[in-house]
């Protein structure tokens, strides 16, 4: 079992249905979604270039996947991740659209926002400790060899390359992508991304998604809200 803390809009907003449709996949149902019709991109081609974030689903990683310490347990982390979330208040992402990180597209910010990079530090810091250390083999898996000194640095630390200062939010939407398909794939994204990002995005809570065994589909097992209690009744 591995667990990782993000950001994932609730289940019935248009932008999870919108990623859901995108993706193929639910992530809180964890049900397959028939892929949008779109304009010069077919089904089995959105299938396709989707494959690698739909077993992770729609979200934004704040805390990477990690098993638990020895001493900790799934109760004393949704203990912690409740009282920690209502200590923090939401954040509110202006300018969110599709953009490209590399050959990934995704949702990504136009303009820096110190308040979700100081979120996301603060959820790495807060939680570090329920984290069991990297294996050999996890290490490998993030081909240190590719990485810069201070990713190095944060794997060793923090068991992920790009937290702290490394840190850029980013809400995956496909796998790798050939140049050649970039301008077509980035037409029918922001055809499909664009009506539901008209309005400001909120990171109103942090989510915590569950993988059951290595290499299964990630899942939100729950959400807990940003704020105190008393704030929310009164908004």
């Amino acid at each position: 079992m591995r667990y990782a803390i993000c950001f994932t809009p609730p289940p019935g907003d248009p932008l999870t249905l919108a990623a859901a449709g995108w993706l193929g996949r639910n992530v809180y149902s964890g049900h397959a979604v028939d892929h949008p019709g779109l304009k010069g991109i077919g089904v089995h081609e959105i299938a396709f270039h989707t494959a690698l974030p739909r077993r992770f689903g729609f979200h934004a990683t704040f805390k990477a996947p990690f098993r638990l310490n020895e001493g900790a347990n799934e109760a004393m982390l949704l203990r912690e991740l409740m009282h920690f979330a209502g200590s923090l208040e939401p954040v509110t992402l202006s300018g969110l659209s599709v953009g490209r990180v590399g050959e990934v597209y995704g949702l990504i910010l136009e303009r820096p926002c110190s308040a979700i990079d100081h979120l996301a530090a603060a959820v790495v810091q807060a939680f570090d400790g329920y984290r069991a250390p990297l294996s050999e083999a996890e290490i490998e898996r993030r081909n240190p060899e590719r990485l810069s000194a201070p990713q190095f640095s944060n794997l060793n630390r923090w068991g992920h390359p790009y937290v702290m200062d490394e840190f850029r939010f980013h809400m995956t939407l496909t796998g790798p992508l050939l140049a050649r398909d970039f301008p077509r794939i980035e037409q029918g994204l922001k055809a499909h991304f664009d009506p539901v990002l008209a309005e400001p995005v909120v990171v109103a809570n942090l989510a915590l998604f569950v993988e059951t065994e290595r290499g299964a589909p990630f899942t939100v097992h729950s959400l807990h809200p940003l704020g105190r209690v008393s704030s929310r009744k009164i908004a």
